[in-house]
């Protein structure tokens, strides 16, 4: 559809800016701009599905997995302690 909009004095100062940023045509950028404003996103793009790869650590028996954040925040401290000279 053809259309003539009036701009405001700042948005005529925005839109060359965002042609040049881009690199795309007057067009698109407005085009885009008006579909995020009017909250109408397109199609999603289709991302590849995401796979985890399990990995083995070969943790024995009594050792808890779920404490090793806290033994780096441990060793952690103690490094910047040992930098400071405390």
């Amino acid at each position: 559809m053809r259309t003539t909009l009036t701009l405001d004095p700042d948005v005529e100062q925005l839109l060359p800016r965002e042609v040049r940023r881009t690199g795309r045509s007057m067009k698109a950028v407005v085009n885009d701009a008006l579909r995020l404003g009017l909250g109408v996103r397109g199609k999603a793009a289709k991302l590849p599905r995401y796979r985890v790869k399990p990995h083995d650590f070969g943790i024995g028996p009594g050792i808890d997995r779920d404490r090793f954040n806290r033994l780096v925040d441990e060793l952690e401290a103690e490094e910047t302690a040992r930098r400071l000279g405390r």
